[in-house]
């Protein structure tokens, strides 16, 4: 569940990992730089999600850059909501952009993006990538940092 509070409801205090996405809170705080157009990362190097068919886990390094607007997102309900996923059936895809999907919907920025790099079963890694729309002209998009597989990591 994507929650719109205007402050941190988790920061603090003890929270268990939530057991799906739909458990899960993401929480936003006001952004104090909202007249500067920049960038933000944050990278999951070790996120995971279930194949929906065998019931394997997935696993994923997952890269999300947004230019916020009035809002950031608070980072420990970030790790929490991506933690969540861990025991949630989904294809590649739909989990990359799911992620995206829902931190557009929660934080309104100027801009985001989702890289998923997906390690290979069967042999062959998935990439997903989503965006919600341009970048604001001369914002600095750097590159995500995430090889080609050759081994990922």
């Amino acid at each position: 569940m994507v929650k719109s509070s205007d402050g941190p409801s988790l920061l603090g205090q003890h929270v268990p990992l939530p057991a799906s996405p739909e458990e899960a809170e993401l929480d936003r705080v006001p952004n104090p730089q909202a007249d500067t157009d920049y960038l933000a990362r944050f990278t999951a190097p070790e996120f995971t999600s279930l194949c929906p068919v065998t019931g394997q886990p997935d696993f994923a390094h997952l890269v999300i850059d947004y230019a916020p607007r009035k809002w950031l997102v608070e980072s420990k309900s970030l790790k929490l909501y991506l933690g969540s996923f861990r025991n949630h059936g989904a294809f590649h895809e739909d989990c990359t952009v799911r992620i995206g999907r829902d931190l557009t919907k929660l934080l309104q920025p100027k801009f985001l993006r989702i890289g998923g790099y997906w390690y290979p079963r069967g042999g062959m890694p998935i990439d997903v990538f989503w965006q919600s729309g341009k970048p604001p002209a001369g914002l600095w998009l750097p590159d995500q940092g995430v090889p080609p597989y050759r081994g990922r990591g």
